[in-house]
């Protein structure tokens, strides 16, 4: 399986920014889909999930009523839209996607700044 995010950058705090990850090698419309991130110096945290066909979400306390996250199974991508950002949102965000015993896979990371 890979996954591969993008849309990262750099925004002023108050701003937006949509990340996605497309996935393959997997069977994604099956797949509960996750976004964590890492800030320095911390450890990675679980930032959002949503279920194989979108009908649950959930999300870390810290991000809720500012991210959202969404899904296009047909295009095999998960998005997390993320508004009111603050500089503490400032980390490497990552796509995941697992199955107990059977895999795990991880993106390669996109940088997210928020900074004025």
């Amino acid at each position: 399986g890979h996954l591969v995010e993008s849309g990262g950058g750099l925004v002023q705090p108050g701003g937006s920014l949509t990340l996605s990850c497309v996935a393959s090698g997997f069977s994604f419309n099956t797949s509960t889909m996750n976004w964590y991130r890492q800030a320095p110096g911390k450890e990675r945290e679980s930032v959002a999930q949503i279920t194989p066909r979108g009908g649950e979400t959930a999300y870390a306390d810290s991000v809720e009523g500012r991210f959202t996250i969404s899904r296009d199974n047909a295009k095999n991508t998960v998005f997390l839209h993320m508004s009111s950002l603050k500089p503490e949102d400032t980390a490497v965000y990552y796509c995941r996607t697992n199955r107990l015993f059977e895999y795990d896979y991880w993106g390669q990371g996109t940088q997210v700044t928020v900074s004025a």
